[in-house]
Formats: structure tokens, C-alpha cells, sequence
């Protein structure tokens, strides 16, 4: 197998139209790879400085997960925290687990940001929407947002082996007006569920603005560590 190490937006194009199977960081792969056989070319965007890049708003999708840290929002950085082991960390990117992985585990947090996802097309790069990438398994480039007034991820105990363990995620972010509106976001299997409601008025207020939203559709379980983490953020000194 040739490995492709693109280190332009155009390079990276070529590399496409050519064939080459973008990889991330080939976690989700390899045993694939091994018991199906390899592709002849495979295309890593590690060396392309725009997936590269760890900054207050800014993450690109080739970065390991071990790498983020406090330059980005609390909800990414625990988000990728929480990902499988330390060796997993040091070679699993961002792409990898948003687009590449069923679980997922960063796409809540990118949803509560409002993220947008910059991906690399057969006629270069431009802008969409988080859904568009998955759905289209889009070769995802990186994510831009703009900084919340705070922000949470929780993720529940589960056994290893068993089904994904429940994630929330959260963050306040400022509103037209000078108000503030949540963002909330939650993991219940494999499915992904988000809304966005005021939350000027509190936490109960809030809750009951987010009974109207599909997330009123979650299990009991669910919409109690929703309830607890929804109340935990607005508690915050940057949430009220």
C-alpha cells in the first residue's frame, strides 16, 4: 500500500481524484484492512497545515485526540478525553471519530458549538454543516466555531464491550439581544439527538423549553443526566 502525505488543499485533491483512501488515523482500519486486504493508496492528511490546526476556534481534522487541550472549549477537550485508552489518544484524529467511527464521541461536543465542518470536495474545499458530513462521509478537513460562555460534557459509566455509553453535551453561548441560548446535544446509543433553546430564565425553564424539542423523545435515563447537566452549566458563573 503507497501512503500518500499531502501537504496542500490541491495536493490533497489529486490525491482523491486518484484514488487514494483517506485513512485519519487509520485506528478503525487496520483490522479491515487486514482481513479484507489493503487499498492500493491511502492518503493521510497529517502533513496538510490545514488539518492541522489547535486553536481557540479552530481544530483540524487531522489531530490526534491527545492533542487538544485547553486552547479549545471544555466540552472538545473532554470530549476527547474520554475517548478509549492513552494509546488510542495518540493515534486516533478528529475526523477519525466523527466521520470514520460509529460511536462518535466528539460530534456532540461539535454540535453544542455550532460547529462548522470545512471539507475537501472533488472541486475543492468549502463549508457545511455537521449532519451533511456524516451522512456523506465527507472528507472532513476541520471545525471553526465561535467561543462559548461555558460549556460541559458528561459521559455515563459503561461496560467495556457493551453498548456506547450515554454522552451530553452542553454549552451556553451568547444570544441576539444580549440574552444567552443553550445548546445541548445527547449521545443514546448510537443515535445523536441536539437542540437549542433561551435560557435566560434557568435551568427549569430551560428544561421545559427542551421538553418541545425532539430530546423530549430520549429515555428516562437520558433525560435525567440531560436534567443534571443542563442545571450543572447554567449553575456556572459563565452560564447564568
Amino acid at each position: 500500500m503507497l501512503l500518500r502525505l499531502p501537504t496542500s488543499v490541491s495536493e490533497a485533491r489529486q490525491c482523491l481524484a486518484d484514488g487514494a483512501v483517506p485513512i485519519g488515523g487509520a485506528t478503525l482500519l487496520w483490522a479491515a484492512w487486514q482481513r479484507d486486504g489493503f487499498p492500493e493508496s491511502a492518503m493521510s492528511l497529517r502533513d496538510l497545515p490545514e488539518a492541522n490546526r489547535v486553536e481557540p476556534g479552530a481544530l483540524g481534522a487531522a489531530v490526534v485526540l491527545h492533542r487538544i487541550d485547553e486552547r479549545v472549549p471544555d466540552v472538545l477537550r473532554l470530549a476527547a478525553g474520554s475517548v478509549g485508552t492513552g494509546a488510542v489518544r495518540r493515534t486516533a484524529t478528529v475526523g477519525g471519530n466523527i466521520v470514520g467511527s460509529a460511536l462518535r464521541c466528539l460530534l456532540p461536543a461539535a454540535l453544542v458549538l455550532d460547529a462548522t465542518a470545512t471539507v475537501l470536495g472533488p472541486d475543492g474545499t468549502y463549508d457545511t454543516d455537521l449532519p451533511e458530513v456524516v451522512a456523506k462521509r465527507a472528507l472532513l478537513l476541520g471545525l471553526r466555531w465561535n467561543t462559548p460562555l461555558a460549556s460541559g460534557y458528561g459521559k455515563a459509566d459503561a461496560a467495556a464491550g457493551g453498548p456506547p455509553p450515554l454522552v451530553v453535551a452542553t454549552a451556553v453561548h451568547p444570544g441576539p439581544g444580549g440574552g444567552r441560548r443553550l445548546r445541548v446535544a445527547v449521545r443514546d446509543g448510537y443515535d445523536v439527538l441536539d437542540a437549542g433553546v433561551p435560557c435566560d430564565g434557568g435551568a427549569e425553564q430551560a428544561l421545559a423549553a427542551l421538553d418541545g424539542t425532539g430530546l423530549a423523545a430520549l429515555p428516562s435515563g437520558a433525560r435525567d443526566m440531560m436534567r443534571r447537566s443542563v442545571t450543572g452549566i447554567l449553575a456556572e458563573p459563565h452560564g447564568r
